[in-house]
């Protein structure tokens, strides 16, 4: 059977962006499902790996669609396919294996933080041997959404660390990978998320989007070889 990539999007503005445009490069074939249109989840071993995006709930909700993503996860676990998390993704995903989510002491929202420097995420020596960060850096300029942060389990591997929420990048096992930020951003998804978003709609957009120019080549790039290494994790032929 062929290999493809399911998409979970949690709400329907907060899409895969730049991974989106790693699958169509490389051709390989993904199906999205959107929960916020009460779209079902379909049976996860038809597919080689699985990618939740972020959305405004809390794991800890206890409405159906969390806990059915709950129990979704824990069967891509128990079956070892490859997973990526992001933002929510990277919550239910710690949630699912045992761990704790809970507000951060400090809302991240946007590029900077409330000293007005750049949100900054910093590999662990693990982090820097793992190879979702194959040819890239150890440090990197980061776009963070989010007012929940989580503890980790003795079974989970801290990859990336930032100053306000500690934990931003977690591995389990072997290739199952959460992060906190959102390197999927694109300008169109920007500009979207600074119309719709709650948190974002009260910053001053133009100064929002300044910063984002200011950081776009480089955030992109960045993204763009995470996203290839992650297909590489999940042996997709890239070549």
């Amino acid at each position: 059977m062929k290999k493809k990539i399911l998409i979970v999007k949690n709400i329907s503005h907060e899409g895969p962006g730049l991974l989106e445009k790693v699958l169509k490069n490389y051709k390989i074939d993904y199906n999205i499902v959107d929960l916020s249109r009460d779209e079902k989840l379909p049976t996860v071993n038809n597919y080689s790996a699985v990618i939740i995006l972020g959305g405004p709930d809390s794991a800890n909700d206890e409405n159906e669609k969390i806990l059915h993503q709950l129990n979704y996860v824990k069967e891509i676990l128990n079956y070892k396919i490859p997973y990526l998390g992001i933002c929510l993704g990277l919550q239910v995903l710690v949630k699912a294996a045992g761990g704790s989510v809970m507000k951060c002491s400090t809302k991240e929202i946007g590029f900077l933080d409330h000293e007005k420097n750049h949100f900054t995420i910093d590999l662990t020596e693990e982090g820097k041997k793992d190879p979702l960060f194959d040819g890239l850096g150890t440090s990197f300029n980061v776009f963070h959404l989010h007012g929940e942060t989580f503890e980790l389990t003795n079974d989970m591997i801290l990859i990336a660390t930032g100053k306000f929420c500690k934990n931003q990048i977690v591995r389990i096992g072997k290739n199952a990978y959460g992060i906190q930020s959102h390197f999927e951003l694109t300008e169109e998804m920007f500009m979207e998320w600074c119309r719709k978003d709650l948190d974002l709609v009260q910053f001053n957009y133009k100064k929002l989007y300044g910063v984002y120019r200011n950081v776009k080549v480089e955030y992109e790039s960045i993204a763009l070889k995470l996203f290839e290494n992650f297909l590489k994790i999940a042996s997709f032929d890239l070549t």
